[in-house]
């Protein structure tokens, strides 16, 4: 027992007298943040605006919608509009210095008579000029000119691929515009690969959030997230928050999702991408039971266009594509991103599963443009799994406005029921059941009801929703 004592009394003074060294060194953040903080720069954007706004509050930005859930303030119409963020200098040529925001932040700065003004570390201001806008990863560079003998700090940038969560991650900004400039927290990467979230009505189509729990306010969007070697590994975008504060979860766009951007829109004042020409869609552990696949992962080809490289490659619809280019494909996300990465011209291999079976296609990607009868049954509708159908040319698809030649339209969809636990909804065309075409209410009967009498645990729908998009959807047979 004594010897124990002893032992704890020594353990405690070890401790006691190396906390005092510890102590007495300089916090490891110090450095990063002095070698750092000069290229993080103060973004205001004055335009005319014919909506309600609050000076260097964006009310009527759906980033700030989508964040805060708070109900739009109705302020008096103003003319003058401001709104405000954050930046930082990653190049310098000659005169001109390069800025990375986001396109949110300066957008507006492209309206007649908008004003861009840039505020460095030493409080000057300067002429701000947007280069390019990227709305598709919420990316932009700006820039302005300063004196040839001017100095300013270049914001060296690292890499993004192999973060880990846990690890340190300090984020710079302006909170709230230029009385709290150039303001640092500290947290760390809480997550990766965040994605799928919508802005109001829609939000950047290629999404691979950082996610980190050091703080980002009002103002930070633009200004960088840097690690603890000094270097930068993401543009702070957004927040998560039921109340306007930090609650911890605060989203940064990838710096290696964001070097190809700033490369083209510097070069050609927008972003060349890779266009193969399908819509993809998730894997569910549902899919991936009712496709007899070995893991969820990969994306499935809900749709082929007409013409597109996908389609002169042999890809068709049903075919689960895992990987590309030689690239493992684990999610829509990132498939996404894959093939707008990819080089253009060149014969890329695609590994799909179809029908069970492994395949590999070779497709030749082209630029991304600019914007991507039997006899009838004689009743009129039918049930099954808790949704109710009726003919595309019935009075339902008529008061709704739904053209379309074949298929059946869900009209109701019954409260806890095998079709309430799905993503179907009223208005969806159903064209296929398991791989069958249904043409009409005919071949939906007499398919459902060979469905029914097998033992499949689930069921695989191909269905077009009201906004034109195409799903398939797998739904359990049995609770």
């Amino acid at each position: 027992m004594q010897k124990q004592m002893y032992g704890i009394i020594a353990i405690l003074l070890i401790v006691f007298l190396t906390s005092g060294l510890v102590a007495s060194e300089k916090n490891p953040f110090v450095d990063v943040v002095k070698n750092i903080r000069g290229s993080v720069v103060n973004i205001k954007v004055e335009y005319e605006s014919a909506g309600n706004m609050v000076q260097g509050m964006p009310f009527d930005d759906d980033f700030f919608r989508f964040f805060f859930r708070q109900p739009v303030p109705q302020q008096p119409q103003s003319r003058k509009a401001i709104s405000m963020g954050t930046g930082f200098i990653f190049k310098r040529e000659g005169n001109e210095v390069f800025i990375i925001t986001n396109n949110h932040v300066v957008e507006n700065g492209k309206k007649d008579n908008a004003e861009i003004t840039v505020t460095l570390e030493d409080k000057k201001d300067y002429l701000g000029e947007i280069v390019g806008l990227d709305g598709d990863t919420d990316l932009a560079v700006i820039k302005i000119e300063i004196d040839k003998n001017s100095y300013v700090t270049i914001a060296p940038l690292g890499d993004s691929d192999n973060l880990e969560v846990g690890q340190w991650a300090i984020a710079i900004g302006n909170p709230f515009g230029e009385e709290l400039s150039r303001t640092v927290t500290v947290g760390v990467i809480s997550a990766t690969g965040r994605s799928n979230f919508q802005f109001g009505n829609e939000g950047p189509l290629y999404q691979d959030y950082i996610q980190t729990d050091a703080a980002i306010n009002r103002g930070n969007s633009g200004g960088p997230l840097v690690n603890i070697d000094g270097e930068v590994i993401g543009v702070n975008a957004a927040i998560s928050t039921p109340n306007q504060g930090n609650v911890g979860i605060g989203f940064a766009i990838p710096v290696n999702l964001a070097r190809k951007v700033i490369q083209d829109l510097q070069e050609y004042g927008e972003v060349v991408r890779g266009y193969l020409g399908i819509i993809p869609q998730e894997i569910t552990p549902e899919l991936s039971k009712s496709l007899t696949l070995d893991d969820i992962s990969g994306v499935l080809v809900a749709k082929v266009e007409d013409g597109t490289p996908a389609d002169k490659s042999g890809m068709k619809k049903g075919d689960v594509i895992v990987s590309f280019n030689n690239k493992a494909i684990e999610n829509v996300s990132k498939f996404r991103i894959e093939v707008a990465d990819s080089p253009i011209g060149e014969k890329l291999p695609v590994e799909i599963i179809r029908n069970g079976k492994s395949k590999t296609l070779n497709v030749e990607l082209e630029q991304r443009p600019v914007d991507s009868g039997m006899l009838r049954d004689n009743s009129s509708e039918a049930s099954w799994l808790g949704m109710k159908v009726e003919e595309v040319d019935g009075d339902f698809a008529s008061k709704n406005k739904i053209k379309e030649d074949s298929g059946v339209v869900i009209t109701e969809i019954e409260d806890h029921s095998s079709a309430s636990r799905s993503v179907l909804k009223p208005g969806y065309i159903i064209q296929e059941i398991n791989t069958q075409e249904i043409k009409d209410l005919a071949d939906f009967k007499r398919i459902s009801k060979q469905v029914m009498e097998s033992n499949d645990e689930t069921v695989l729908l191909y269905v077009k929703t009201q906004t034109g998009n195409y799903l398939y959807i797998a739904i359990a047979m049995r609770d």
